[in-house]
Parts: structure tokens; C-alpha cells; sequence
């Protein structure tokens, strides 16, 4: 690929002596980013093709289009660097549903795709105001987490990981909607595969995790340290290739049960796969579907899978050999990228296939080694044994606290190594990438021989240990303190002994947190939507409904904690559990399709809002007439959260006190009336010999008839 993409295929470093130079590269990989991501979809040879749902488990391309510009607008937004967003329906729509996430929202009928001028027209506007940022933004050297170059950066390799996420749903559009593209030019090189064999590899001691001065941007599951023993092992020299993988095919390796886990079998009853996704058998002829088009099998070409095909593959392997084959661990990874002395953005040439610097394409397996192994990085990523989990000492970001915490769940695996079109960060040696193990990537792996058992190379935590979340975890569904009725139940309890309800078919609970309160509302109301701004929040309320069960630790003094569990049959919650939609959402900027209640229900949201009165003022829109609004908080007006100029009350107008409930008069009486209020204590438990004591004031609105 071409040298002037440098910009956009490496990782701009965090360091340097001159401000304005580094502002230079950071706008240099701004743009080259931008232009290279939209290269990418002028492969589709039509509009139509940006609106065909090409991955179930992801939205249609029209989405991924629009998605890494309102990224930055959303995370600017947060940050406070902007004051006015460019298109608050697309800021909303194009937000999240990325992943395939259970919580996500991918049904298809909640979304009326604007056409691809229309989004391109928004990229363009968006793009004007970036460079504007860059242009004046303060810039200090080193840049850390709290600058606001980061948040750039943020965005820059936010749009990189979608530029090879984008990729893999192209490669699965027909054929007839894409085109071959000069800037996408594959390899040519294809034939026999050369034999595998198992070379030897030096176990000891090894720690991982990328120490805060590092001069390279990171997300937040690359920090923190753990060390781990790893023992001697062999590891496959090459990447599996077609040529090896397809003696398992012709093995009816997928016919064959026992190679396959109990998730491998779920998956194989589920999809009746024979074959790797990207295969097709027709007229005799293997065939592999490209980026944009079909070739006859590259047999010296790496293999691409999932994690349970991998998997199985190794297990197949093992009883032919009769050793302990399986997948290598990120551990055991390290190791091998021992063998390769320097890292992007360092290098003079990228030492494997990768940073699109070859190929818009895998190309053989033999074409890079080092050490005698070959594809250590590049070519396709490597999936492993290991589980994805935070390192000792992890912490989020605060502009995007769900980078990583939603797939801390035992049901991600990492790849390493990167592909061909892996870039910027995720090139580098400290990436730490992981998907659901039924995932497609351009990903495939290598095989080892060892005696030592995954799980001692690695650290899953069952227990959440966040201390924020295991706070609120106790606040929500642990156990009540100085006879103070839990407040999410006595919340609930409070507010419908006051109001006379005519219909129960909907209630929405808006900032609910980790989910107590939505549970209680599913008793009285046939379906309950759950929003909060958190997914790491919305994640624990959605595994509780899933398992069954949540775990989590609460300090009681010093760095002594207390295991605590609770579950849905102990809560009563089992047979209602699945009236509950839980979703991710911004109070403020909410999807068209949560209307239509007979209760809205916001507790301790309004004075942690940006702008409370935006929420207030359009909330009617989406209750029922004679429907109602039930609003609890402190009232704790805090400036870092909401600008003392949109405080709803807590002031002085005209040297007279004008109070939280004044506001809240004043923003709701047009379409409501004031029916109760009360006052609703709570404790929060911070350790066994702290608590906080706070009295919310809980006030309920019905919303006039006919009043729209």
C-alpha cells in the first residue's frame, strides 16, 4: 500500500519537544484516517448496498458510515470541548449498537437510515469542526488522558478499529455490490502451503500490562500489571493455513462432535456451518470470499475462523497426534513477540503483514519470520485461550467508561498480533482486542503443545470489584442499613400508592442505574424500557437478568472486602425478569421509539443531567395523556456536572430563595399537574464503618389530557 498512508496507519507518539509539530500529526492522522475509512466503503458500487444487513449480529453499513463521526461529536460533547452538537438524531441514532452486545439495539424497525448524502453531508460538517478543534486546542507534551488531544486520539483510533471491523462486513456483502478498488488491491501470491511443525519456546517468567508512561495511546485494558509463570512449550511455526485447516473440513471435523465444546456445539446446531465462513464449495472447487472478490482458495494463506472452530481444530489435532495441541494464551504470545525487537509506530518497515503496508489482503503464511516463526504479528489476528480481563490496577477512562467493562464477562477472547488492516494502535504490542468466541474478525490462530493448564496464565475475576459498581450494587440490592427501607423499592412502593393508574401496558425507568427499581416497576407494568448513560451500569443489571446471579465485593476497611451474592429467585424477580428491556441512552437525546408510557420514572437523574430542562421540557412527548411523571432526587447541583446556569433551582431570583421544586414547577406545569410529594430517605454503605444519610424529595406529575 501506498507510504503517504503512514499518517493514517500508524499511532500518533504521546511525546516530542515542539507543540506545534505534534499538533501537525495529530491533524495529518485526523485527515488521513478520515479519507482512508471512507475509501474503504467506495468499494460498494451503490447506495443500496450501505442498507443490506450483511452481518446478523451487526447493524447494515449505513450505520458504521455515520457511527465514527458521531463518536467524536458524543465524546467532545461529554468532554465539554464543544458547547452544540451538528445533528442531535444522528448523534442519537449513530451512537451505539456496535457490537453484538445483548443490550444493543439492532432491531432494524427502530431505524429509519437517512440516505448515504445525508451522512456523508454530516462527515463532512463533522470533519470542518475537528480540524477547527485541533487548530485550537490547547497542546501540552506529553499528551495524558486528560488532555484534549487524547479525546482526538480517542476518536482516531476508535475510527481505526471500525475501519477493520467495517471490513469484515464488506467482505460479506454480495458480490455483485462491490467492486475491486486500487487503493483495496489484495495479493497475488497463492499455491501450496508449506508443511507446519512445532518449534520450541523458552518458558519463565513474564508481566504484562503497559505502564502509564508509555509513549503511545492506550485504551484502558491495556494498563495495569500482572505477572504470570509460563512453561517451556512448542508453537505451530506457521499460521494454521487453508491447506492444514481444510484436512479438518475433509475429516468432517464439523460432523464430529467430540472436537467441539459444549458453546462449539450450541453454535454448530444453531448456524449447520460445514466450513469456514469465508469458504464456498461449488463445482468441485474450494473457493474464498475477499474483500471484493472470490478467488479459488489460497492454500498457503492463513486460515480465518472463530475462536469454537479453532478450537475444535485443535482438539481434532491433538487426538491425530496424540499431544496436548490447543490455542496459545496471550502469555504464551508475548513470548513469541519477544522474537521482534521493535514496535510501531518505531519501525522502518512493518515486520509482518500488516498497517495495510503489503496487501489489502492475508497473503502465504511464509512470508515473514523472525526467530523461525512466521506471522508473529500481521496477517490475521491469533486467537487464544485467554479471556479478556482488566489488569490489577484498571481503570476506565471517564469519557468512555464501556470500552472495555462489557466483555469482562468470561465470554471474550483476545487476539493478538493484529491483521493486514490493522492500524494505529492496534498494531502495536500492548493492544488488547477481544471478541464473543462465535466471532468472525479477519482472524485465525496457531497451535501449541504444552502440558500447563490456560487458566494459570491468566486472571478472570467473577466478582465485580469496581468499587463505583459494587457501591451502587449494594445500594440497589443489598441489605438495608439503620431500619432505612431500601430506596429503590420504597421509591417504587411510594410513588404508586399515590397515583391511580388506568393502563400498565408501559413504564420507563430513565437513569436506572444497576436495575433495582426497573425490576420493581416489571411487577405492576407488562413491559418496562431501562435507560442509563452507563453501560458498565446497564451491564450489571442485564447479566443479573441474564444469569440469574450477580457477585460483587464491598470494602469493609482498608483493602479488606466482603464477598457478597444475590439472586433473581432470592429478589423474587425470576418469573418478571423478562419485561425488562435494558438499554444504553442519553436522558437528553433519547431513540423516537421510547414513547408511549403510562409512567416515567427518573430517580436521582435530574441534577446529574447536562441540561435537566432539555429533558424536562420533552418529556411529555412521551408519556400517555393522563400518564405520569415521577421525578426523585437530593437535589445535589454539582457544576461538573450540569452548568450552573441550567440548575433547575437552588438559588436566589430576585433576593428571594427559588428552589429545586420552583424549577421543576415552573418547566413542567404547561403539561402536567403536581400530585404528591414526599420525602424518600436512602443510605449508601461506602465501607463497614461509613455511610452516606441523604433524603431525596420525590415529586409526581400526571400529564393533562390532551395536552401533546
Amino acid at each position: 500500500m501506498e507510504s503517504n498512508r503512514q499518517y493514517a496507519t500508524r499511532t500518533v507518539p504521546l511525546t516530542g519537544q515542539d507543540p506545534n509539530a505534534k499538533r501537525h500529526a495529530i491533524k495529518n492522522a485526523f485527515n488521513q484516517t478520515w479519507q482512508l475509512y471512507e475509501s474503504l466503503f467506495d468499494v460498494m458500487n451503490n447506495d443500496q448496498a450501505y442498507f443490506i444487513k450483511a452481518e446478523p449480529l451487526r447493524h447494515p453499513l449505513i450505520f458504521y458510515f455515520g457511527h465514527t463521526a458521531t463518536f467524536y461529536i458524543n465524546k467532545l460533547k461529554l468532554a465539554k470541548l464543544i458547547d452544540e452538537r451538528v445533528n442531535e438524531h444522528f448523534e442519537s441514532m449513530f451512537a451505539i449498537g456496535v457490537d453484538e452486545m445483548s443490550w444493543d439495539d439492532l432491531d432494524e424497525t427502530n431505524y429509519d437510515w437517512p440516505t448515504v448524502d445525508a451522512v456523508r453531508h454530516y462527515r463532512q460538517q463533522v470533519n470542518v469542526l475537528i480540524n477547527q478543534l485541533i487548530d485550537t486546542m490547547p497542546l501540552q507534551l506529553p499528551i495524558t488522558p486528560h488532555c484534549p488531544a487524547w479525546v482526538i486520539l480517542m476518536g482516531i483510533e476508535h475510527e481505526r478499529i471500525h475501519l477493520e471491523t467495517s471490513s469484515v462486513i464488506i467482505r460479506q456483502l454480495p458480490l455483485s455490490e462491490v467492486t475491486p478498488h486500487p487503493e483495496w488491491s489484495p495479493c497475488d501470491a497463492t499455491g501450496r502451503a508449506p508443511s507446519n511443525c512445532l518449534l520450541s519456546v523458552s518458558g519463565g517468567h513474564i508481566s504484562l500490562g503497559k505502564s502509564d508512561d508509555e509513549p503511545t495511546y492506550g485504551w484502558d485494558n491495556e494498563y495495569g500489571q500482572q505477572s504470570f509463570h509460563v512453561e517451556d512449550f512448542k508453537a505451530s511455526k506457521y499460521l494454521v493455513s487453508n491447506q492444514e485447516y481444510l484436512e479438518f473440513v475433509n475429516a468432517e471435523g464439523y460432523r464430529h462432535t467430540r472436537f467441539w465444546n459444549e458453546e462449539g456445539k450450541a453454535w454448530l446446531a444453531y448456524t449447520k456451518a460445514t466450513m469456514p465462513r469465508f469458504w464456498r464449495y461449488q463445482d468441485g472447487q474450494w473457493l474464498q470470499r475477499n474483500l471484493t472478490e472470490e478467488i479459488p482458495l489460497p492454500l498457503n494463506w492463513p486460515v480465518e475462523v472463530n475462536q469454537l472452530e479453532a478450537k475444535a481444530f485443535c482438539n481434532w489435532k491433538a487426538e491425530q497426534t496424540q499431544r496436548n495441541i490447543r490455542l496459545l494464551t496471550e502469555a504464551e504470545w508475548y513470548l513469541l513477540r519477544h522474537n521482534i525487537e521493535t514496535d510501531s509506530p518505531d519501525w522502518d518497515e512493518p515486520p509482518g503483514n500488516i498497517e495495510l503496508s503489503y496487501f489489502a489482503s492475508s497473503c502465504p503464511v511464509d512470508r515473514f519470520e523472525h526467530e523461525g516463526f512466521c506471522d508473529i504479528v500481521g496477517n490475521v489476528w491469533q486467537w487464544t485461550e485467554t479471556c479478556i480481563d482488566g489488569f490489577p490496577g484498571f481503570q476506565v477512562h471517564p469519557l468512555y467508561d464501556d470500552f472495555s467493562t462489557p466483555t469482562f464477562d468470561g465470554q471474550h477472547n483476545l487476539i493478538k498480533g493484529g491483521s493486514w488492516i490493522s492500524t494505529g494502535n492496534e498494531s502495536i504490542k500492548w493492544s488488547r482486542y477481544a471478541f464473543r468466541r462465535h466471532f468472525y474478525q479477519h482472524a485465525g490462530f496457531r497451535y501449541v503443545e504444552s502440558r500447563q493448564a490456560p487458566e494459570t496464565m491468566a486472571s478472570l475475576n467473577i466478582y465485580e470489584t469496581d468499587e463505583l459498581i459494587s457501591q451502587y450494587l449494594e445500594f440497589h440490592y443489598g441489605a438495608e442499613y439503620f431500619s432505612v427501607p431500601n430506596f429503590c423499592v420504597n421509591g417504587v412502593k411510594q410513588c404508586l400508592q399515590e397515583i391511580q393508574l388506568s393502563h400498565t401496558a408501559r413504564a420507563l425507568d430513565i437513569g436506572c442505574s444497576v436495575g433495582r427499581a426497573s425490576f420493581e416497576l416489571a411487577r405492576t407494568f407488562k413491559h418496562v424500557d431501562a435507560i442509563d448513560f452507563s453501560a458498565r451500569f446497564i451491564q450489571q443489571a442485564y447479566s443479573l437478568t441474564e444469569q440469574g446471579e450477580k457477585r460483587y465485593t464491598i470494602k469493609t476497611e482498608g483493602e479488606l472486602v466482603e464477598f457478597k451474592s444475590v439472586t433473581l429467585e432470592d429478589l423474587g424477580y425470576t418469573s418478571i425478569a423478562d419485561k425488562i428491556n435494558f438499554v444504553q441512552g442519553d436522558a437528553c437525546n433519547l431513540k423516537p421509539q421510547f414513547t408511549g408510557y403510562d409512567l416515567v420514572y427518573a430517580s436521582n437523574l435530574v441534577d446529574r443531567l447536562g441540561d435537566p430542562k432539555q429533558f424536562l421540557s420533552t418529556i411529555h412527548q412521551r408519556i400517555n395523556d393522563g400518564g405520569y411523571l415521577v421525578i426523585v432526587s437530593p437535589y445535589t447541583w454539582l457544576s461538573e456536572y450540569t452548568p450552573k446556569e441550567k440548575w433547575l433551582g437552588g438559588f436566589k431570583v430576585h433576593g428571594e430563595n427559588f428552589t429545586t421544586l420552583d424549577g421543576l414547577t415552573e418547566t413542567l406545569i404547561p403539561h402536567f399537574e403536581l400530585i404528591a410529594v414526599k420525602e424518600i430517605p436512602f443510605v449508601i454503605r461506602e465501607t463497614k464503618r461509613k455511610f452516606q444519610h441523604t433524603v431525596s424529595e420525590m415529586t409526581i406529575w400526571r400529564k393533562r389530557e390532551g395536552n401533546s
